[in-house]
């Protein structure tokens, strides 16, 4: 066990998948002499040699293009793409081959490639160097998108990315490669790839974040406690595919869902994890969920950013308002309807009709 940053847990996670496996090979702009923009691949060119942990030319596209014909020879490359923006000329070797060739040659071929993208905001950066691209990843059949939310989940999740068959983007939360944490590098205990965790147990609402949104979720629920309200928290992990189970089990207990993450929010993950967990929890949930996202606007200049990021006061407003609490988009508290009310509008007094009713006019 050593306490470690976020970038320092991924430099641990590399460093032993290259030492494990002679087929592992890291490519990318700075990622050798340099060791990257945020030090993650620092001294792995020095201990491995250039032609495992090799430099190439500022051209994303051609960086996934090589990784795939490396892939088709054996090899497992980590590509990383140097900021979240510079992904976008890389995007059709992702979404148009490397999703799609398992499928294209019914299982003939694998495509171990883990996609390495430093994303989100709140590090003061210029334009293209702060998206969450992760819906468009997502969307995509034949990736596995994941997110760590602290370091142990970072030196974890690009260890078993590498190990993996399928492709997997591996989206780092760039604002926390700072973080500290304990990591402990014997994988004994790690959850799989694809599982959700419960990170801050609550009883009244749940919580959902990933990535970047993780420690501000906690931070909102500790807050939470000292007004008494117990809410629990959940660190996705993994966007694609989605751990419903975890998620629903959680909102069975609680009956309340807020989902927060930076990407904009029209079309965005929290919209389907909105609708997915009211198709599964709609027998018991109390209140429509609620999602804390950030705006449709491009993201903004540095100087402004903190306006866009959703943070601990917005959740606690998400929080109130599922609780049925002035919040800031109504000002007032609904009145609860019960099987004993007299008929009216929402449905004769029924219960369920009433929520039905509650939830057409109410804001997500």
């Amino acid at each position: 066990m050593s306490t470690v940053t976020l970038a320092g847990a991924l430099n641990a996670g590399l460093r032993r998948a290259l030492a494990d496996d002679d087929r592992v090979v890291v490519l990318g702009e700075d990622v050798g002499r340099l060791g990257g923009v945020f030090r993650v691949t620092d001294g792995l060119q020095r201990d491995f040699g250039a032609d495992r942990v090799r430099d190439t030319p500022l051209a994303e596209s051609g960086i996934l293009g090589v990784a795939v014909g490396l892939a088709y020879r054996g090899y497992r490359p980590v590509v990383e793409i140097q900021f979240d923006g510079f992904m976008y000329p890389a995007f059709d070797q992702i979404v148009t081959q490397v999703a799609r060739l398992h499928y294209r040659t019914g299982g003939a071929v694998r495509m171990p490639i883990t996609v390495r993208i430093p994303y989100g905001g709140g590090i003061g950066a210029v334009e293209h160097h702060s998206e969450s691209p992760e819906a468009y990843f997502a969307h995509t059949p034949g990736l596995r998108v994941v997110s760590p939310g602290g370091p142990q989940d970072a030196y974890a999740m690009v260890r078993q990315a590498i190990a993996c068959d399928d492709p997997v983007v591996l989206l780092e939360p760039k604002r926390r490669y700072w973080v500290k944490g304990d990591v402990d590098e014997s994988l004994d205990d790690a959850l799989p790839l694809d599982r959700a965790r419960v990170v801050l147990p609550g009883d009244v609402v749940t919580v959902a974040a990933y990535g970047p949104l993780v420690l501000t979720a906690r931070d909102a629920a500790l807050a939470a406690r000292d007004e008494g309200v117990s809410v629990e928290v959940v660190d996705l992990r993994t966007l694609s595919p989605l751990d419903l189970e975890t998620l629903e089990a959680s909102v069975r207990r609680t009956r309340r869902l807020v989902v927060a993450h930076e990407a904009q929010r029209s079309g965005g993950l929290g919209a389907e994890i909105a609708a997915s967990v009211t198709e599964r929890c709609w027998d018991v949930l109390d209140a429509p969920v609620a999602r804390v996202t950030g705006f449709d606007v491009p993201y903004p200049p540095a100087k402004v950013e903190e306006h866009f990021l959703p943070d601990l006061d917005r959740i606690l407003d998400a929080v109130d308002r599922v609780l049925g609490r002035p919040h800031s988009l109504s000002g007032f508290t609904p009145t609860v309807h019960t099987t004993a009310d007299p008929p009216g509008d929402a449905g004769g007094g029924d219960a369920e009709h009433a929520r039905g009713a509650a939830t057409v006019g109410s804001a997500s």
